[in-house]
Parts: structure tokens; C-alpha cells; sequence
């Protein structure tokens, strides 16, 4: 099995910067933990984020969850839940410092997937919710098909995870978005009427970032998918 490390920086509370560095095995999801080496910035044994910085708030990501080949999703998980989704990138391309505002408690780690190639055509769609949930759903595309994404916790459709709720902000990470019509993920009501849409965003050519167009409200039966045209 192949692996890559994973890197980000973020600011914390009291003015400390630290550095995450990990390596994990591609396609299986993973923690990323402090870095234990000096002269990446860390200086620290490496611990989950949680344990490290118990009480402090992340108030910036200085730079997001990087691999050198592909990221699929980065999130902070909080009882085994999704606390919140995270921007990502890769190492090849500029980025740009992003806000947050998360105050750590023991036991929160930083989860994260990565893949051996960059044209991997694995879809991730992660979204906030008015009511400050956060989910991330995803799928593997295989020819030209409607491809469901669903919770990557759950195995939940959409509209069974966040039923009642409205999406304010979102983001598609996908290498795969000429083969989409529309170049999206779309939201398709109960009556397979598209209602939401986020732009599949490569991170091999830019940093993925949330936005707040195109997003809905979800009902019961609401689905995300990306129509692939191969």
C-alpha cells in the first residue's frame, strides 16, 4: 500500500502556532497528529489535537490539510462525529490562510483521506448547516451514471442525515468535474429536481474553499449526486 504525509499549521488561543504532520495509508482514513519533528515547527511529541491543546481555540489555518498527491476530506471528529469540515489542498499549489473558530476538548483528533492518484475520481461534498452541523458525503463515480454521494459515517442519503436543516455553506472537492453535468454536485429534491449545486473544485489546481451559492434546504427524501457523463 502506498502512503503520504499529511501537513497543515493553524494558530491557536494563546498566540501558539503548531504544525500537524502524519503519514497515512492511502484510501483508508487516518489521524493526523502533532508533529514530533523539531524543524517542521512542531516540536512536540506526536499527540491528537485534542490532547495537545486541551481547552484552546484553533483560530486560523495558516496552511490547509495538505498531501503531496491528493486529499479527498479533512475533519475535526468530537465523539466519533464530524465537529467540523476542514479546507484542504495539494502541495503543489498556492494557498491561502483560512478563519476558524473551534475550542478543543481532550479527545478530539483530526481525521483525514488521502489517495495515491490524483485523478482518483472520488467525489467529496462537505457542508454546514444552519444550525452549525457538519457532514461530509462522498462517492466513487464509475462511468457514465446518476452517483449518490452519502454521509461518510453513516452511509445516510442527504436528505435522511439532514433532514429539517439548511445548508449555508459547502464545498465539492473532485477532480472529475468535466465528466459532471453542470461541472457539479447537485442537490435534487423529492422530486429529482435539482434545488442546491456546489462547483466540483480540483485541489490539485486550487485550494478548495466553502462557498455559500447554490445552497438549500433538505427534506426527507433530498439526495446529492453528480451525473457523470463517462
Amino acid at each position: 500500500m502506498t502512503t503520504q504525509a499529511v501537513s497543515a499549521q493553524l494558530m491557536l488561543s494563546d498566540g501558539s502556532s503548531v504544525n500537524m504532520l502524519s503519514t497515512l495509508t492511502d484510501g483508508t482514513e487516518g489521524e493526523v497528529q502533532t508533529s514530533a519533528v523539531v524543524s517542521a515547527g512542531g516540536g512536540v511529541s506526536a499527540q491528537s489535537i485534542g490532547t495537545f491543546a486541551e481547552g484552546k481555540a484553533i483560530t486560523q489555518i495558516i496552511q490547509p490539510f495538505t498531501a503531496s498527491t491528493k486529499i479527498c476530506y479533512a475533519y475535526i471528529s468530537r465523539r466519533g462525529e464530524i465537529l467540523k469540515v476542514l479546507p484542504i489542498a495539494s502541495g503543489v499549489i498556492a494557498t491561502k490562510p483560512y478563519p476558524c473558530n473551534v475550542v478543543l476538548q481532550a479527545g478530539d483528533t483530526i481525521r483525514a483521506l488521502t489517495l495515491a492518484s490524483n485523478t482518483a475520481r472520488a467525489c467529496a461534498y462537505s457542508v454546514v448547516t444552519a444550525s452549525g452541523v457538519n457532514a461530509i458525503f462522498s462517492v466513487t463515480p464509475t462511468g457514465a451514471a446518476t452517483n449518490e454521494l452519502t454521509h461518510i459515517l453513516t452511509g445516510q442519503s442527504i436528505g435522511s442525515s439532514l433532514q429539517g436543516q439548511r445548508i449555508v455553506s459547502h464545498f465539492c472537492n473532485s477532480t472529475d468535474g468535466a465528466k459532471y453535468r453542470g461541472g457539479s454536485v447537485l442537490v435534487l429534491n423529492d422530486r429529482g429536481l435539482p434545488v442546491g449545486s456546489a462547483l466540483a473544485q480540483s485541489q490539485t489546481s486550487l485550494q478548495v474553499m466553502p462557498s455559500n451559492f447554490g445552497t438549500c434546504g433538505i427534506g426527507l427524501n433530498f439526495e446529492a449526486v453528480c451525473i457523470t457523463t463517462s
